[in-house]
């Protein structure tokens, strides 16, 4: 029982992981953006104080080179020589913003901003209220300080890093906090429904056991009715405790595999769920040939007892149940109402039911699919809505008698 409880355990932890995974991706990502639209404002803000911090000497030499185009202006055109700095580059612009002469390393011009970076270069802009040479704006370039740069970027790299780092250890407590009540209260549900299984099982047997050794001979047909639907509403309860010891206790157990002959297994369980199905007027049709597979005989039991169990739970009356087995695989069709399309991929997830006019807990076909998985059969669905359901188990090479 020990054993049986951690492994609950153990699934409910896996699926705490799922969730905790799946919001700590989306966390993350949000968290990034986040970061990311913050070190570009943080660039930006550190950008516009280097600038800031350069206008001041862009703006002296500025008036340096004013001085130098005055005298320059003067002196024309006795004088040529364009006024040059070993400290900046320069240019000039008439008012149509057409070049007169440039220095500039970079004539990418902007003439909308006083002072700018571009590329490597920082550029600075001073409207002349003169026109000396026929000047309205002086542009001044200088080498762009790499250092500043460097810096802002590690300082994003690192303080970024450091608030992910964070954020995420403050998300990953928070999340399992909110799931705690839940992880909680799975665990109780857990509890009552391996206790209720267990409670169950006696009188289950008893009741089965008796109806078994009852003479129907001697009853009345009123009376025979009444056994026989105490003998359906006994094996459903049977059924659904089956599915629930092996989905809550089933896992405590040491698979023993061994050669189990098809046939025989199918008719006995044919013979088992016959009660059932004649109750809703439906015929099964058996196509079956000699197969044996080496495989756990109580989990393979399952896969069989929920397809038939569910042919007849969606099935129409009247219908038919067809079970067609060879030696690689079998197959259990009914004439049922049908799965939608879009529904298909999601009938194994455990509690999904596809349809809400029946009852169940929706666990049948998440426990076929995990003995499936485990034992790396191939099933296949095809479903058409209101003609019926198709289910197909093939058997993998070396797990049956070719």
């Amino acid at each position: 029982m020990l054993v049986s409880k951690n492994k609950g355990t153990n699934l409910l932890r896996s699926s705490e992981k799922r969730s905790l995974i799946r919001f700590l991706l989306l966390y993350i990502f949000l968290v990034t953006a986040i970061l990311l639209l913050l070190g570009v404002f943080y660039y930006q803000s550190q950008k516009q104080l280097m600038l800031s911090n350069n206008r001041t000497l862009l703006s002296s030499y500025a008036n340096e080179q004013v001085k130098e185009l005055k005298i320059l202006h003067h002196y024309f055109p006795e004088r040529t020589n364009y006024p040059r700095s070993d400290y900046f580059e320069s240019a000039i612009y008439d008012i149509e913003r057409v070049l007169i002469f440039s220095t500039l390393k970079n004539n990418d011009i902007d003439f909308d901003h006083e002072v700018y970076v571009r590329g490597n270069k920082i550029h600075f802009v001073k409207y002349l209220d003169d026109y000396y040479l026929g000047a309205k704006y002086l542009f001044i370039e200088i080498d762009a300080d790499k250092e500043w740069a460097k810096e802002t970027m590690h300082n994003i790299l690192f303080l970024g890093s450091l608030m992910l780092i964070v954020l995420v250890i403050f998300g990953v407590f928070f999340v399992k906090l909110f799931l705690r009540p839940m992880r909680n209260f799975i665990t109780l549900l857990d509890d009552f429904i391996k206790d209720t299984t267990h409670e169950i099982n006696t009188p289950i047997t008893a009741i089965l056991a008796n109806i078994e050794l009852m003479d129907t001979s001697v009853m009345s047909e009123k009376n025979k009715k009444r056994l026989l639907r105490m003998n359906i509403a006994a094996k459903t309860v049977s059924h659904l405790y089956q599915d629930l010891t092996y989905l809550t206790l089933g896992h405590a157990r040491k698979s023993q595999e061994e050669w189990i002959d098809l046939k025989a297994l199918i008719l006995d369980r044919v013979e088992y769920f016959n009660i059932l199905a004649t109750s809703k007027k439906i015929d099964f049709v058996l196509d079956l040939e000699d197969s044996e597979i080496f495989i756990d005989s109580i989990k393979i039991a399952r896969v069989i007892d929920n397809l038939i169990s569910n042919a007849i739970k969606y099935n129409k009356r009247s219908g038919t149940i067809t079970i067609i087995l060879r030696a690689d695989y079998f197959i259990i069709k009914d004439t049922g109402i049908g799965i939608k399309a879009d529904q298909v991929t999601s009938i194994f997830e455990r509690y999904s039911r596809f349809n809400d006019t029946e009852g169940g807990f929706g666990i049948g076909l998440h426990i076929v699919k995990s003995i499936i998985d485990e034992y790396h059969l191939k099933i296949e669905v095809k479903s058409i809505l209101k003609e019926g359901t198709m289910i197909k188990v093939e058997f993998p090479k070396g797990i049956n008698h070719d």
